[in-house]
């Protein structure tokens, strides 16, 4: 089943007229050197390997933001199969669609020069025309983002049809009143953050400026967020799960926290993580006697009418 992903060409789109008259994707991060030998198939074992290559020409960053840029560069240039769809932002508001056709080759001394062959194809589609959620989704930091849970929608807008806004609207007002998908309980944690409990002690991860803690990527899936201490002390890991959480998101969120641990702190930095659920069952309730490091919370839904 082929997957879909948003990719940036440049910052805030700059090299999207290039990408597209030389049908090309591509990722840059100041990394010049061909990296063939260096594609395994694991990113685990890729980000080992090159993220001491980048610190070291990149001493201002941090292994966070290195496991983000060495992340985005194994997707493009590996993780990303032909026959997958690229949503590319051209920065007029439009994305145009490609199917990746080709391997990873290194362009040197060009722009983003670890690049995949692009066929780009003639639909394109204008950012009012997806859903809420979509345009969520779409709209994060970074230079590439796994979308393929929106594929049918991506499909139809593809195909020239957008979706209505009855449908949006009918979509909203369920995901108000339940929280239906994960990805609005996230959106509202991360724009509240500073007013929630976490937020006395952490706050969500930014680089240069760039809030980029928010679906961090990590060889078993994005973590739905990345937190640090106010005195950088502690990395947070935190999991969002609509409804009642069972006791096999303590396995998840462990896999997360391990990842973490293991790619992304610096000496003396511990890993938390918490978990934030509707309710919780028995099954967890034991599972967490037996990992202090993880929290559990519940989140309240709240909704009235007002008068106009």
């Amino acid at each position: 089943m082929k997957s879909y992903y948003r990719v940036m060409l440049g910052q805030k789109s700059i090299h999207s007229a290039e990408c597209l008259a030389g049908n090309f994707i591509g990722a840059h991060y100041d990394v010049n050197e061909d990296l063939t030998d260096k594609l395994k198939d694991g990113w685990k074992e890729f980000n080992a390997a090159l993220i001491p290559i980048f610190l070291a020409t990149h001493p201002d960053k941090t292994k966070i933001g290195a496991g983000l840029a060495c992340g985005a560069i194994w997707t493009i240039s590996k993780g990303i199969q032909q026959g997958d769809i690229v949503l590319c932002p051209d920065g007029n508001r439009r994305y145009r669609v490609g199917e990746v056709c080709g391997d990873y080759y290194y362009a040197p001394g060009q722009i983003l020069p670890h690049r995949r062959q692009v066929k780009w194809l003639e639909a394109s589609f204008d950012r009012d025309d997806m859903s809420q959620a979509l345009k969520n989704s779409s709209g994060g930091p970074g230079t590439v983002s796994d979308i393929s849970s929106y594929h049918e929608e991506i499909d139809h807008l593809i195909a020239g049809v957008s979706v209505s806004q009855a449908a949006a609207e009918e979509q909203l007002v369920e995901s108000s009143a339940s929280f239906a998908m994960e990805k609005h309980l996230e959106d509202f944690l991360v724009k509240n953050w500073s007013q929630t409990e976490l937020g006395k002690e952490f706050d969500i991860f930014a680089e240069d400026g760039e809030q980029v803690g928010q679906q961090y990527p990590t060889d078993t899936g994005p973590l739905d967020i990345l937190a640090i201490s106010k005195d950088k002390k502690r990395l947070l890991v935190v999991e969002l799960k609509r409804g009642r959480a069972s006791d096999r998101v303590v396995g998840q969120i462990l896999r997360y926290m391990g990842y973490v641990q293991e790619q992304l702190a610096e000496p003396g930095q511990t890993v938390h993580g918490v978990i934030i659920a509707l309710e919780d069952d028995k099954g967890i309730q034991r599972a967490l006697t037996m990992t202090p490091t993880i929290t559990f919370y519940r989140y309240e839904i709240s909704f009235k009418l007002v008068k106009g």
